[in-house]
């Protein structure tokens, strides 16, 4: 169907061709074929029947009814820049990376080529129990293209992992990217897809039916392609090939496509293979990236008990070891061999990585990403924190940093100097991390002592997650924000993580307090704003924290959370004594539980709830302070009509419910189907109260509650009722923004409150 053409070429010389195939045009009759139109029904569909005897039998089929069960499983994980061409190559910033290209792989995408740069390989075995249910796995070796200078690779290849997580075509809902999606043998799955007999073929000598399928809206998270059959009575899977409807309401996703198969062994059809494939870009014909996971699964081991000491020793898994094995020889390990293509990146990527303007390169991008710029033994940042304002402090201005593992990985030194043009002072910060085993103070499992000593202002009232407080973003704020504390603290801390990611920190602190602004420590007439006292904070501090299965990313001063479906728990504790040196005595209990909760077809919800205690007589700065936000952005832990120090309680309770609908609505509306809105809604709820011993210092021994300059008061407890506030709002809106409208449904009748807002929340999503 195409023209000849032929082409010279040199005889032992390495030469690119590009070859245009031109079509060899004959032309025909054209002949339409229409069906009759049809409405599709379940009701006496063959299809449909024999879907509902493979729903009906999975449990049957699926490896989770083993009593045991044993395999080795080799796992391949490669990214590549996909859709390039001849211009893509010539461009200036890659002439001196031109041997790059000789890794090129034209078999990945069809019709694309792709540019691999990262792999990673590992092989392990795994060991299943079903009574009582026990997994294991052991890694065995890993081998991978590392970016440690510049990234964290335990981070990325639990990104990955999140991602690309492996599949069981039997559970009723399929994790990957960060969304659940609808099997098509999920319970529920006759009611949204459609299916179809196509045909009855041979897989390696089983009669197979083969059955497509495809979801009644093409919005929703769901797949389309085909499953085949088994023809016997046990209406097993024998193989997989489907992937997400392009309409889908998925962000930068060009094309998720999924295949695996089946091999009997004995009565069971297991897994054999499974791959996973994505191509990601802003548009269809623009650059991307490519990513595929493939697994092999083999040497399986049915029924056949483990001694106990396979789910008692020590493992950790094998995609979150950066470790290469240098003693493995991975062309005989490998149950899948390396393309040409992906043979060649380990040598390739080493050689880019000693390159000084990939080193450039590099440098300039992890300071957009992280902030900070590596001077070598030094990194200044964050960038964000160099300039912000607020009215007490005036204009703020900081610069700070920290030392890099190529000084040492058994400490790290922190510090930064800040000056603000108002009250015209100084603040700063001094610490220093030591690590207790070989590996860096930032590397999980981390055990580690830390001294830090520091000058700084805080907002009442305000905390932040994965935020600095004097980040340039968080200077324009509405309301009245003219309360601040000077704290001077020097602080001494240990922390101790543990493999099964439960930790403890314990810890002691020492805080010279003074109120500043309109904020004024007086026992007896707040108005009296002369001669205010200090307040001195000395505690013994512990946490206790357990995240069952956490992958996270390391970043350069915080962990940014993989989200997952397990729980995060964590008690704290903090004893304040006049012994230690502390104005007061007294306890502080506080708990938290958080857990999202994935809910099919109607999107997650992200909950939280938290409760606390202080058991002593305390003035109100040491009450709990309840979380507020007086920016305009959205803030998914504080209480966004909340003013800072508006609501103080000694002993309280709190539930925080985040919803979003992943479109599920929006995708039944033309136009929001269009765009791909998806709606989310959130309920927040706190009620507490505080002791008679702890309000308004009313014998003249504690502080009084704050006033307005009217003698107005505005700090309160929450005996009366709970404060709440709901939202709804949209959400991938030009697939980056959140808009929410924020409605406060208690206590509006206290001062320089809103009763409703409009906030905004950068998130990237999938």
């Amino acid at each position: 169907g195409y023209k000849t053409e032929i082409r010279n070429i040199q005889v032992g010389k390495n030469q690119y061709l590009e070859v245009k195939l031109m079509p060899d045009v004959k032309n025909i009759d054209e002949v339409v074929v229409k069906p009759s139109k049809k409405r599709y029904k379940n009701r006496k569909n063959p299809a449909v029947e024999l879907m509902e005897h493979v729903i009906d039998n999975k449990d049957k089929n699926s490896y989770s009814d083993l009593d045991y069960l044993a395999y080795e499983k080799y796992e391949k994980i490669e990214l590549g820049v996909s859709n390039i061409d001849s211009s893509f190559k010539k461009k200036r910033i890659f002439k001196k990376f031109q041997f790059v290209f000789e890794n090129v792989d034209t078999s990945k995408i069809p019709g694309k080529k792709v540019l691999p740069f990262y792999l990673k390989e590992s092989i392990s075995d795994y060991y299943y129990q079903k009574n009582p249910k026990e997994e294991k796995e052991y890694a065995k070796g890993n081998k991978m293209v590392s970016f440690g200078e510049y990234f964290d690779d335990k981070g990325i290849s639990d990104y990955m992992k999140f991602l690309y997580q492996e599949i069981n075509i039997y559970n009723n809902n399929i994790q990957l990217l960060t969304n659940q999606f609808l099997s098509p043998l999920a319970v529920s799955a006759p009611t949204f897809y459609k299916f179809y007999i196509a045909d009855t073929t041979m897989l390696e000598g089983q009669r197979c039916i083969r059955v497509f399928f495809s979801p009644r809206n093409k919005n929703d998270l769901m797949f389309q392609g085909y499953v085949y059959v088994t023809a016997d009575s046990s209406f097993a899977i024998k193989k997989v090939d489907m992937a997400v409807n392009s309409e889908a309401n998925l962000n930068w996703v060009r094309s998720l496509h999924i295949k695996q198969s089946f091999t009997k062994n004995l009565d069971k059809y297991l897994l054999t293979t499974s791959e996973i494939s994505m191509d990601f870009g802003i548009t269809d014909n623009n650059k991307g990236i490519f990513g595929q996971r493939t697994i092999s699964y083999k040497d399986y081991s049915i029924n056949t008990a483990f001694h106990d000491s396979i789910f008692s020793k020590h493992t950790e898994d094998p995609v979150q070891t950066g470790t290469y094995a240098s003693n493995i020889d991975w062309n005989k390990v490998r149950h899948i061999p390396l393309s040409k293509s992906e043979a060649g990146i380990y040598h390739t990527m080493d050689s880019v990585k000693q390159m000084p303007a990939f080193k450039n390169a590099m440098s300039l991008f992890v300071l957009l990403f992280s902030g900070y710029r590596d001077l070598g033994y030094f990194e200044i940042g964050p960038v964000s924190t160099f300039y912000s304002y607020n009215p007490i402090e005036g204009t703020r201005v900081r610069f700070g940093g920290r030392t890099t593992n190529k000084l040492s990985k058994k400490f790290n030194v922190d510090t930064y100097m800040a000056y603000g043009s108002i009250d015209k002072q100084y603040k700063y910060y001094g610490g220093v991390t030591y690590s207790l085993t070989p590996r860096s103070v930032f590397e999980f499992p981390v055990k580690s002592v830390k001294v830090s000593y520091q000058k700084e202002t805080k907002i009442p009232g305000q905390e932040l997650q994965f935020v600095q407080e004097d980040n340039v973003l968080l200077s324009i704020k509405r309301g009245i924000n003219d309360k601040l504390l000077y704290n001077r603290s020097i602080k001494f801390e240990h922390l101790n993580e543990f493999r099964n990611h439960f930790s403890y920190t314990i810890g002691y602190e020492y805080t010279k307090q003074a109120a500043a602004g309109s904020l004024f420590f007086n026992n007896i007439d707040y108005t009296q704003h002369l001669n205010t006292q200090n307040l001195y904070i000395s505690e013994i501090q512990t946490s206790l924290r357990y995240a069952p299965h956490e992958s996270f990313y390391q970043g350069k001063n915080y962990r940014i959370p993989i989200i997952n479906k397990y729980p995060v728990l964590q008690l704290q504790y903090a004893f304040g004594n006049k012994a230690l040196g502390n104005s007061y005595n007294y306890h502080k209990l506080k708990f938290s539980i958080y857990k999202r909760f994935y809910l099919s077809v109607l999107g997650y919800s992200d909950v939280t709830w938290e409760a606390g205690k202080i058991f002593g007589k305390v003035p109100f700065p040491l009450l709990t302070i309840h979380r507020a936000n007086q920016t305009y952005s959205y803030q998914l832990a504080s209480y966004n009509l909340m003013n800072f120090l508006e609501f103080v309680s000694d002993q309280y309770t709190s539930i925080n419910v985040d919803h979003c609908f992943n479109g599920f609505f929006f995708n039944k509306i033309p136009l929001m189907k269009k765009l791909k809105f998806r709606e989310v809604a959130s309920f927040k709820a706190i009620y507490g109260s505080v002791d008679e011993q702890n309000k308004n210092g009313a014998d003249g021994s504690l502080f009084q509650f704050p006033v307005d300059a009217n003698g107005t008061p505005v700090t309160y407890s929450l005996e009366k009722k709970p404060y709440i506030e709901a939202s709804v709002g949209i959400s991938n809106i030009f697939k980056f923004f959140r808009i929410d409208v924020v409605k406060r449904l208690t206590y509006l009748n206290n001062p320089n409150v809103a009763s409703i807002g409009l906030r905004m929340r950068f998130k990237f999503d999938f």
